[in-house]
């Protein structure tokens, strides 16, 4: 079971909905517990909606709690925060869910709860699209509980505050976070890239850039290669597996015209992509 803290945007497939709708189609049932309800995404236009109270974070929370899932919960996966009470909410729930004893006889995949960061914060060329304290407290709570985090390469710039200039700067800075990190949007020679890094290894997709992207490819990455994991994947085998199905659903958006990610309509691709990519070592 999966626990998501991120935006739900009824008529966009990003944030939290896009997360919610893999992971289950990957396996892992899911709870969403919205920090913004958008009627869609704000590239659109005004979204309509807004910012759920922290209090009411918390109150989604607890009764999840009360219910006894936290024991069951595999998945701990945060993305998107509109206000800095929320971020310490998130905290609180991830440091609940690893208190909590796991129960002899269970129905969760794994002995111990995964804390998966997606630090969503900002893109290039524009910058941070978060308030700075809601940035601030996403690296100082969050990360610092994380066993993986899944930045962009702004993103990963703004945590470590070092310059990207090229690949071995990438990657040291991926590495001075001491935790494993899953980096997309990487420049490579006119394609993009995503890496996998952690203390031992570093692998690199490569592929071609698509045009006129749907948004929620970021969210989509995240929750591919968390599902590919959950289903017994190394870090190499989900992040070619991730990388895959989040290139075929693009290009399945493209040939059907769709203005979002068709994640329901083409899971088939979530589950076997029609194109294999494949990690370099770095």
């Amino acid at each position: 079971m999966s626990l998501i803290l991120s935006s739900h945007v009824a008529a966009s497939c990003v944030g939290g909905q896009a997360s919610s709708r893999i992971l289950q189609v990957l396996g892992s049932d899911s709870m969403l517990v919205p920090t913004v309800l958008y009627g869609r995404h704000p590239g659109w236009g005004e979204p309509g909606g807004g910012p759920v109270d922290d209090d009411q974070v918390r109150a989604v929370l607890r009764g999840i709690s009360e219910q006894n899932l936290y024991a069951l919960t595999d998945i701990v996966l945060t993305g998107y925060f509109a206000e800095v009470g929320q971020v310490f909410a998130a905290a609180e729930a991830m440091d609940a869910v690893r208190a909590t004893p796991r129960p002899a006889v269970n129905r969760a995949h794994w002995d111990r709860a995964i804390l998966i960061v997606d630090p969503i914060m900002g893109d290039s060329p524009h910058g941070l699209y978060v308030p700075k304290p809601v940035a601030a407290a996403i690296k100082d709570q969050l990360i610092s509980r994380a066993d993986m985090i899944t930045p962009n390469l702004f993103e990963l710039g703004h945590i470590t505050g070092r310059p990207l200039t090229d690949q071995a700067s990438i990657l040291r800075a991926a590495r001075a976070i001491e935790k494993p990190v899953l980096v997309s949007s990487l420049p490579c020679e006119g394609q993009i890239g995503t890496l996998f890094a952690d203390e031992n290894e570093a692998w690199l997709v490569k592929h071609d850039r698509l045009p006129k992207v749907p948004n929620g490819t970021g969210d989509a990455l995240t929750a591919c290669f968390t599902g590919a994991l959950l289903r017994g994947a190394d870090a190499r085998q989900a992040l070619e597996h991730a990388c895959s199905a989040v290139f075929a659903l693009v290009r399945k958006a493209q040939e059907w015209s769709s203005p979002e990610l068709p994640i329901v309509a083409a899971q088939n691709l979530l589950r076997e992509p029609d194109i294999t990519l494949v990690a370099e070592p770095v």
